[in-house]
């Protein structure tokens, strides 16, 4: 619902406020006063397209602010939810201005939106009818869910729009297989020869560290013999380090029998002794056992190469040279398994494809019954709105066949769109081609009243539904905007006083100047001031007692009746 609309210099009104409240809200006024600028200032803050044309002149700058109710809201909820937003105690203020260099700013709470974002999330909580790029209704697509919804089939499209979805992918899963049968054998091919390749190589995880180590002891052994061999020749010889800490060790332990505190020194040296003694038999030993094989060397140098080879072709690492082989496996094993696969999926979409037309069938049928009682609802609807030789039809076509085929969409199998003939003797036309705008509106009060139940919009308004109308037909109109207004916001712009008479809240829109400029007032009229409102628009005098007296009995009247 929207709870308040601030405007500044837009147009010629410079500062404007208005409350709103649940119900049937009428603003009046006479005519040129801008209560259109009102509805086109509105039009601006839901998303509609603008130029710096509706800057009030000598300003820089037009904002229009809007406090929006969301209670109760899902489609509102979940677009916010959507898109990081909370409300504040369950509203949501919308601002959006726009420069006189032509820049504009738009913000949903604070948040920077683009213009595309504010229709979409706008259009979950107002229509404005009235302004022919405004109505929601025209939209052919808007068509078909409206008859859902009204059949009470809107879950079943969605279910069926899932099922339509996974026949979709698995068809385009399909075609893609068979299109790269070639690459498919290609690719195999190279799986099967890198398979071979790494299986050949006998690869062991480890091995390549093994091998280096072994490569660089081959590669320097004339300097690693050199080096053990001196090693051990200065520990072994007569006068090499075990001979002296042979020695040594004597001579301490003969001091230690002399004073005890040499002891601990003895016990030290002693097993440096049998320590170095041990490491000289290794050396002696690795000495003996030291081979230097240029075959051997040969062959690791080699092994090395493929190693590396292999590394450069399949992983940086051997490790993951051999994860690569594990993975070729599971690529072979479903590549190879693909006729399988396919034969699989071919099942599935011939047991999807029957599932599909027989669910499009069931919404095709009740599309059909509920789109004929729409029908009649509508007519008789118009009749009482003073279109009393109106006819309107909600055409239904099959979509058209492929190679003999039905073809089904997304949403079923049906092309549905709503015509009217306004007038006697008039061709069926598609509703957007509507001429009169007075003749449209009431076409969508009528479908508006038929679809109350159904149709989820919290706030409508209506801009001069009245055009062209009065007498009963205007007490028609009034009824049946006052019963949507019973379980809505209901905004109206109109010059009946049987319509005004109505209303729930009744604001009237006056010009007034301000020094040497013309603005725009609203203010919000009750008791004897809206009596003389009424009054003017009855007789245009709202001194006269004979049209006073006339407003107080129309209000008393059909203020009685409002929302039956």
């Amino acid at each position: 619902m929207l709870e308040e609309l601030s405007i500044r210099d837009f147009a010629i009104i410079d500062r404007l406020s208005i409350r709103f409240e649940q119900g049937l809200d009428v603003l009046t006024g006479e005519t040129g006063a801008g209560k259109s600028i009102l509805i086109g200032a509105l039009g601006f803050l839901l998303g509609a397209k603008a130029d710096t044309g509706i800057i009030r002149a000598g300003a820089d700058e037009t904002l229009v602010t809007g406090i929006i109710s969301v209670n109760d809201n899902k489609c509102a909820a979940s677009w916010l939810a959507e898109h990081g937003l909370d409300t504040e105690d369950g509203t949501v203020i919308i601002r959006r201005g726009l420069k006189r260099n032509g820049r504009g700013s738009i913000y949903i709470q604070n948040a920077p939106v683009v213009r595309q974002d504010l229709q979409d999330f706008t259009s979950t909580m107002v229509e404005v009818h009235g302004q022919r790029d405004g109505h929601a209704l025209l939209k052919r697509e808007r068509h078909r869910e409206l008859v859902d919804r009204y059949a009470g089939i809107a879950d079943e499209v969605v279910s069926y729009g899932t099922v339509y979805a996974d026949l979709g992918n698995k068809r385009r899963t399909l075609a893609a297989m068979a299109s790269s049968e070639a690459e498919r054998l290609r690719e195999m091919e190279l799986l099967r020869f890198a398979s071979e390749e790494i299986d050949a190589a006998g690869l062991r995880a480890g091995e390549e560290d093994e091998l280096l180590d072994e490569e660089r002891r081959l590669s320097q052994h004339e300097k690693l013999f050199a080096s053990v061999t001196q090693s051990r020749e200065l520990l072994a010889e007569s006068d090499g380090a075990i001979t002296r800490l042979r020695k040594a060790r004597a001579q301490l332990e003969s001091a230690g029998s002399i004073d005890p505190r040499l002891a601990d020194g003895a016990r030290r040296l002693d097993d440096a002794y049998y320590e170095i003694e041990d490491i000289g038999e290794f050396l002696t030993t690795y000495v003996d056992q030291m081979l230097f094989d240029p075959a051997r060397l040969e062959f690791i140098e080699g092994r090395l190469a493929t190693l590396q080879r292999l590394k450069r072709k399949y992983g940086p690492t051997l490790a993951e040279v051999i994860a690569y082989r594990s993975d070729v496996a599971s690529r072979l094993a479903s590549l190879e398994n693909w006729e399988e696969g396919r034969a699989g999926l071919e099942e599935q979409i011939t047991v999807l494809e029957a599932d599909v037309k027989a669910r499009a069938e069931i919404l095709s049928a009740k599309r059909v019954s509920a789109a004929r009682k729409l029908e009649e609802t509508v007519q008789s609807i118009l009749a009482t709105l003073g279109m009393t030789h109106a006819r309107f039809l909600i055409r239904i076509e099959r979509l058209p066949l492929s190679e003999g085929k039905v073809v089904v969409g997304p949403t079923g199998i049906d092309d549905l769109e709503f015509h009217v003939a306004a007038n006697k003797g008039e061709p069926l036309r598609p509703l957007a081609d509507v001429a009169s705008g007075g003749e449209l509106s009431r076409v969508m009060l009528a479908l508006k009243t038929a679809l109350a139940e159904d149709d989820g919009s919290p706030t409508m308004v209506f801009d001069e539904i009245d055009a062209g109308i009065g007498g009963e037909v205007a007490l028609g109109v009034g009824l049946h905007l006052a019963g949507l207004a019973s379980s809505r916001q209901v905004l109206c712009i109109t010059h009946l006083a049987s319509i005004a008479a109505r209303a729930d809240n009744h604001f009237v829109v006056e010009k007034k100047l301000d020094g040497d400029r013309t603005v725009t007032r609203v203010s919000l009229l009750t008791g004897e001031a809206r009596i003389r409102e009424i009054a003017r628009m009855l007789s245009g005098d709202s001194s006269s007692q004979v049209s006073l007296n006339h407003a107080a009995d129309l209000v008393a009247k059909l203020g009685s009746q409002r929302g039956r």
